[in-house]
């Protein structure tokens, strides 16, 4: 009689452990999940503080932290080499998915296939887009010129003399500028190039340069000392209606910079996950689109996998940009 019933005993207890195993597995991946992040993410800016990116990382900083209270950023400054010392420090960064980090384009296209940086697009897992940046020509308000046209019949009068100002080579605002002379009849100038937008600006009001190609969003917060003489877009642009476009004044560029945030390639999934999540909520917060309005960020959000696809895409006009100019590596 004892055989029975110790078999059943066995029996029920077996299905007890079992059905205990089974709740605590179906609770793992949750509180796995829930565990990132569990410490400060690092944030590296590849430009200079004060300049376009790193104010909008700040404003994306804010609604950060709103939504991840727990885990703030910490900012790490890398510029230098138009960016590609920064972008390749986030390339190469531990892929734990608390090191993570701003990119500019066309900068991560041009550098690696024409400067030889350390790094490619494919390097990176990409978390959003969250900026089109028009390119602009600028001068200071008391130049002698006063239209795109007057530039141009300037540098043809006069080959590598008009001083030209950019941030960093194989950057957009290079790519602008070639296109610029490529567009305007092979017109040749002296290039003059900066590490940051806050050096650019102050170089062109020192003045140390005659015109300088920069982003709308870094010259916007000093219009009543600078004039911008034409912007790189198809058409004229919300915020400047009174600026006429490149094209309408005889030279086709349509340039612009869009600013994303990435991580180095292979992150955990869930981390990633979680980061595109974020930035997605930020990116639709009323709060954040009237900050970005405010700040003179011209805010265009794009997901993670849409981001990326933008980016490959580009790599085709940037190699034959370079081609043509001889600055292929």
């Amino acid at each position: 009689m004892r055989r029975p019933k110790m078999l059943v005993l066995m029996v029920t207890l077996l299905f007890t452990m079992s059905f205990l195993a089974g709740c605590g597995s179906s609770k793992a991946p949750e509180e796995a999940g829930s565990k990132y992040p569990e410490k400060p993410v690092n944030m590296i800016i590849a430009f200079t503080a004060g300049g376009s990116s790193d104010v909008q990382a700040r404003l994306m900083q804010k609604y950060w932290n709103k939504y991840v209270p727990s885990q703030p950023w910490t900012f790490i400054y890398k510029s230098g080499a138009g960016g590609a010392i920064g972008f390749n420090d986030i390339a190469k960064a531990d892929k734990d998915g608390y090191t993570i980090g701003g990119v500019n384009v066309p900068h991560i296209v041009l550098q690696p296939i024409g400067q030889g940086a350390q790094y490619k697009p494919e390097d990176f897992d990409y978390i959003a887009q969250v900026v089109t940046d028009p390119q602009v020509l600028v001068v200071k308000k008391d130049s002698q010129f006063t239209s795109v046209q007057d530039v141009v019949e300037y540098a043809k009068a006069n080959p590598d003399k008009l001083k030209v100002g950019i941030t960093g080579t194989y950057t957009g605002n290079h790519m602008a500028l070639l296109d610029f002379q490529d567009q305007a009849g092979g017109i040749k100038v002296a290039q003059i190039v900066y590490k940051g937008a806050a050096d650019l600006n102050a170089a062109l009001l020192g003045g140390e340069l005659d015109v300088m190609m920069g982003n709308y969003n870094d010259v916007m917060r000093s219009l009543d000392m600078m004039t911008i003489l034409g912007i790189a877009t198809e058409e004229r642009y919300a915020p400047l209606p009174d600026v006429p476009t490149m094209k309408e004044q005889g030279v086709n560029v349509v340039a612009d910079i869009r600013r994303g945030f990435v991580a180095p390639k292979g992150i955990p999934e869930d981390s990633l996950k979680f980061l595109r999540d974020t930035f997605e909520k930020i990116a639709n917060d009323p709060d954040y689109v009237a900050d970005m309005e405010k700040a003179g960020q011209p805010h265009d959000y794009l997901s993670g996998d849409e981001f990326e696809k933008y980016v490959m895409e580009q790599q085709s006009h940037a190699q034959d940009l370079l081609t043509k100019f001889g600055l292929m590596k």
